[in-house]
């Protein structure tokens, strides 16, 4: 229980704390003290209770500490949360004690991002480090609750992806330094991602039975390059069927490219880094091949999905080649690109509909007509009905005036 007694100039609460730890805190008026021992007591039964002195906490020492527990990133994953950490978090929490930090700061702080220009898919990443900090703060009870709730963010903008014609592929390959000319084919034909291709060791290579085996990646982190022997996800370890055309040009390649366990590698047979291609070897090769100037490497893979549907691949086939996980990931990407699929079905629809009225026509029209013949009618003048009516053909014929009803049986 807590207890309120006069202290000096003031009121002090006192209390115990769940671990058995005496704990005090001092205010001016009696009214906030006794809310206050009201409010801890509550929070005690609750079991929602949060000591104070640890909300005193910085925000710089406790995402310091967040960021070093997540040992189960992959290294690339890790290095980018720390970019955006230290770039993009740290210069407005930093300083800032856990429980200081409420949810119009952080609306202010995404509003000031917007107004510096950032990307709003940056924007939204760097939200995701605050929000994981703070989540985990609250967790851990250093904190009562986190402010990272129902904060409005920029809308980030649906990019279209961009492809390559077959055509346009060469084009490509034939501006590219003749080094990387294979990298280039074999991004656009086999359809496996950058770390993939740049880590494809030579030893998962099969020419002889056209195949490759995707079994790890080559990921960059500070100073330099790693490889792992590590996917994506579980779906992306898979082994692909090479095109015949590209078996020639991988044997060629590989007959005049420097001594490496990698099969794709630099002039002196290191990893490639890919802010280093992409400087030296990609974007020379895009202006000059007159594409697209925002074509990005990874492009290749959706132009081999592209390629692939272009030449009927069922959905699954795409599913299997490109590693994704779900068929639904396929098509959600890619569904677009398969229109005649809708056309298929529209045709088949038309199909069905056709045999269902021929059935129906022959159902109502099969069996011998029976012709019966009506009175005359009083006012032999009287107009009578000559367009077909409720399965009956009415026929005005010659005096003395019959109609006659042809009727199916």
């Amino acid at each position: 229980m807590a207890s309120i007694r006069q202290w000096h100039n003031g009121y002090q609460v006192r209390w115990r704390d769940p671990a058995g730890r005496q704990r005090s805190k001092t205010f001016k008026r009696k009214t906030d003290a006794k809310q206050f021992s009201n409010r801890v007591e509550v929070e005690m039964q609750r079991g929602t209770y949060v000591d104070p002195q640890l909300g005193k906490l910085l925000f710089a020492d406790w995402a310091n500490e967040w960021l070093q527990s997540k040992i189960n990133l992959r290294a690339s994953s890790w290095t980018r949360d720390e970019s955006y950490l230290r770039n993009h978090v740290m210069p407005a929490f930093g300083n800032i004690a856990l429980a200081k930090i409420d949810k119009l700061l952080v609306q202010s702080w995404v509003r000031d991002l917007v107004t510096k220009g950032l990307h709003p898919s940056t924007i939204k990443e760097c939200y995701r480090i605050l929000r994981g900090v703070l989540n985990e703060a609250a967790d851990a009870r250093l904190i009562v609750e986190s402010p990272c709730r129902k904060v409005t963010l920029p809308r980030v903008p649906k990019t279209e992806q961009r492809y390559l014609t077959a055509a346009q592929v060469e084009q490509l390959v034939d501006a590219t330094d003749p080094q990387f000319r294979v990298l280039v084919m074999s991004g656009a034909y086999l359809g496996a991602r950058w770390g993939e291709l740049v880590g494809l060791k030579r030893q998962h290579l099969n020419l002889l039975k056209r195949e490759v085996r995707i079994v790890g990646t080559l990921e960059e982190v500070p100073g330099g390059v790693r490889y792992v022997e590590e996917t994506k996800t579980s779906a992306s370890r898979r082994t692909l069927d090479i095109p015949a055309f590209l078996v020639d040009l991988l044997a060629a390649h590989l007959k005049d490219a420097p001594e490496s366990e990698f099969v794709f590698s630099t002039k002196d047979g290191s990893a490639i880094r890919r802010s280093n291609f992409r400087q030296r070897v990609w974007k020379p090769a895009v202006k000059k091949s007159g594409i697209d100037p925002d074509f990005r490497f990874h492009d290749l893979r959706h132009t081999c999905a592209s390629l692939l549907i272009e030449q009927g691949a069922h959905p699954k086939e795409i599913q299997a080649r490109l590693g994704h996980s779900t068929i639904t990931t396929t098509l959600d990407r890619y569904g677009h690109l398969m229109p005649g699929l809708g056309r298929q079905l529209a045709a088949n629809l038309d199909e069905m509909r056709a045999r269902a009225r021929s059935d129906v026509d022959q159902m109502w029209t099969s069996g011998d007509a029976e012709v019966i013949a009506f009175p005359e009618p009083e006012d032999g003048n009287a107009d009578l009905p000559t367009e077909t009516e409720s399965g009956r053909y009415w026929d005005r014929t010659s005096d003395p005036c019959v109609v006659s009803a042809v009727l199916s049986r």
